[in-house]
């Protein structure tokens, strides 16, 4: 959702401003100078200083933060036909500041708004139809809206209705049409648009497949701090794919993605730490790295943790802990941690010997065509 909650217009300072301190102080920015010139106007019902007063109580800007009064100068200007206020009072009634939550009003105002032409309230109304979100899901409202914003420019609702076109969700297909609605957001900086151009042209999706230009745009996303594309543009170097390959650029990558949480390139930077690879080997590192990944849930991070515990390779070892994190990862159909958790039941390894549990986790790693956990369970059957 946008909440756009500061629109400044650009003013000529001509005499009628100076003759209008709120105005003058507002354009300025100098919020507690225009505080009480736009109070005394907005008391006055001057719709334009309604929204000011009201937008310095929300902020706390000259003021400070009301959020009943905001939600009081929003309405008065809003019903005046103001388009930022209603839009901001959408806004408000969405997110539930100042009054409890009420997204059938948040709508209400936010149609206002864009029936006028306001771009950021038909980019709020494409997010609510679009995923049902306090109105019944319409895909084609969806689509009405984001391509009135988008027509005026609205990065955000061109992202949006780029993938309506790609997976032709409320509108026939179009990949091409959307690939161009990618470019035209991706060119103006949309993070995501640039994300999903790359994937496009990654893939040859509506477009003839380029490498370079995937590299190209997953950069321009991964700059912004965008974790998949740092992800994928990590990948990209580690492989050489449309790019010559670069280990110390992959792991620069990998580690910018890791750092905000992004659980396979965790993964991946501690493979890296472990063998060497593009960056001094270093196995505490990769016990890190492997923890923060199997932590979020990954599982070949978690078999690796069971296996670093086990054999004691950068940590004390602990079979105990190893049983634990093959647990996790024979959960989740891991094949290899379920064939060791098995071997651990079997031989009483670091647990108690429960040939019960090691049959069971052999037949699984059987199922997942762990040739050898076959070969022990037809040795512990017979």
């Amino acid at each position: 959702m946008k909440k756009g909650l500061l629109v400044i217009l650009s003013v000529l300072f001509s005499s009628a401003v100076y003759a209008n301190p709120c105005k003058l102080y507002w354009s300025m920015e100098s919020y507690e100078k225009a505080f009480t010139p736009c109070k005394v106007k907005a008391e006055q019902g001057d719709a334009e200083a309604q929204y000011n007063l009201a937008f310095m109580y929300h902020d706390g800007k000259g003021v400070k933060e009301d959020l009943q009064k905001a939600l009081f100068w929003y309405f008065k200007s809003a019903e005046q036909g103001n388009t930022n206020a209603q839009n901001n009072l959408g806004n408000m009634y969405y997110y539930g500041e100042g009054e409890q939550q009420d997204k059938v009003k948040a709508l209400n105002w936010y149609t206002k708004a864009a029936e006028q032409g306001h771009i950021d309230a038909q980019y709020n109304l494409g997010f609510m139809y679009k995923n049902g979100d306090g109105v019944e899901q319409d895909k084609q409202k969806a689509v009405y809206w984001f391509t009135k914003a988008a027509e005026e420019g609205d990065s955000d609702s061109q992202n949006n209705l780029a993938g309506m076109y790609k997976r032709g969700d409320g509108v026939e297909q179009d990949k091409e049409k959307a690939v161009n609605l990618y470019t035209k957001a991706a060119e103006q900086g949309n993070f995501a648009a640039q994300y999903n151009l790359a994937f496009m042209y990654y893939e040859g999706n509506g477009v003839e497949q380029d490498k370079q230009k995937a590299v190209y745009w997953y950069t321009k996303a991964a700059e912004q701090g965008h974790p998949r594309s740092q992800y994928n543009l990590a990948l990209m170097y580690s492989e050489g794919y449309g790019i010559e390959q670069d280990k110390q650029k992959a792991a620069y990558w990998y580690i910018k993605a890791a750092e905000q949480g992004h659980s396979t390139a965790q993964y991946n930077l501690a493979i890296m730490y472990k063998e060497g690879t593009g960056l001094e080997q270093d196995e505490q590192k990769a016990l890190y790295w492997y923890t923060r990944s199997a932590e979020q849930g990954f599982a070949d991070a978690q078999n690796n943790l069971g296996n670093a515990y086990y054999y004691g390779k950068g940590v004390k070892q602990d079979k105990i802990k190893a049983i634990n994190w093959y647990t996790k990862a024979a959960e989740q159909g891991h094949s290899s941690a379920q064939y060791y958790l098995a071997l651990m039941y079997d031989e009483g390894d670091g647990v108690k010997q429960n040939r019960s549990l090691a049959q069971k986790y052999y037949q699984q790693a059987c199922d997942g065509d762990y040739q050898e956990a076959c070969n022990k369970l037809k040795q512990l059957t017979e």
